[in-house]
């Protein structure tokens, strides 16, 4: 079982700060995606080791196990609970222990990995058995950190996205509402457990893309429309994208530029509450013409001193 360097996986150093950790981990997930990098072993492999290292390292107590223990870092009190045990039995027993396993006695990180293979059930080790050769220590599996970048539009929409997790697929229904940074989790697809012990969990985080029409504030959007000046003065009529198509609005005479309409109902979707969905907020932007003729700057001169 070979030693894993999370640091080097993110490309950072031990000093690195968890906003520092937070930005390697997106810059190399956007990177590495599975979505941008289709039937990619490689890829799909530093993948899951990316989202490995960032479970453990974006968790500050997590991060001081892993200092302390390496990727063993889930198992390292029983380590020292085990290690407290022994202990006490050769003093019991009128021995001289001799002070124990320390983590420096494993060199470079190989050695203290192979330590806990054959404690926690490896293929050397008798050490943490019972009599019967079987493990007597059943510990639950990593749990996997994954994104899944999504539009604007299929966040507004409840769609079926299928994962390759572990070599498994791994179906799921993702319902329309879903907001950025939102966590999601689907019990006992992580990673194996140890020693018969339960699977990990996975989490899935959800990355919104900014939309080029459509800024979204909680269940509200936001959007722009031009309208020319001759609109905006005199009233009319002017098309508004949504989400589910488009609609005309009415525009008042008199229109000021920065005016705000609300369109109830046209927002996004409210999460796992069908039916419901916030409001659409469309501002005008007025439009000045450009490239007049003479009769036209003529007729403004006339407004003007009117």
């Amino acid at each position: 079982m070979a030693y894993i360097d999370y640091y080097k996986i993110l490309g950072v150093d031990k000093s690195a700060t968890q906003e520092d950790i937070k930005k390697a981990y997106r810059k190399l997930a956007r990177k590495l995606h599975p979505d941008l990098n289709p039937d990619d072993k490689e890829a799909e492999r530093q993948f899951k080791e990316l989202n490995e290292a960032n479970e453990v390292l974006s968790n500050p107590e997590n991060r001081a196990k892993y200092d302390k223990y390496g990727e063993h870092w889930k198992h390292g009190e029983e380590y020292e609970k085990a290690q407290q045990q022994q202990q006490r039995q050769y003093q019991n027993q009128g021995g001289n222990f001799g002070g124990g396993f320390s983590e420096a006695d494993f060199g470079d990180g190989e050695d203290f990995s192979d330590f806990f293979q054959s404690m926690f059930g490896g293929a050397g080790g008798g050490f943490g058995r019972n009599s019967r050769g079987s493990a007597s220590g059943k510990f639950k599996g990593q749990d996997i950190q994954a994104e899944l970048t999504l539009t604007l539009k299929d966040a507004a929409t409840t769609h079926p996205q299928t994962f390759d997790i572990n070599g498994k697929k791994v179906r799921i229904t993702i319902p329309a509402g879903v907001y950025d940074g939102q966590q999601i989790k689907l019990k006992s697809h992580g990673n194996p457990g140890f020693n018969g012990g339960p699977n990990g969990d996975l989490y899935i985080t959800f990355n919104i893309t900014p939309d080029p029409n459509f800024e979204r504030a909680g269940n509200d959007l936001k959007s722009k429309v031009s309208i020319d000046l001759y609109t905006a003065v005199l009233g009319g009529d002017v098309k508004v994208n949504t989400l589910d198509g488009s609609v005309n609005l009415k525009v008042k005479p008199e229109t000021q530029n920065g005016t705000t309409v609300r369109l109830k109902g046209k927002g996004f979707p409210v999460y796992k509450k069908e039916g419901e969905f916030g409001d659409l907020f469309v501002t005008y932007e007025v439009k000045l013409p450009t490239n007049l003729t003479e009769k036209q700057k003529e007729l403004f001169e006339q407004l003007k001193n009117s």
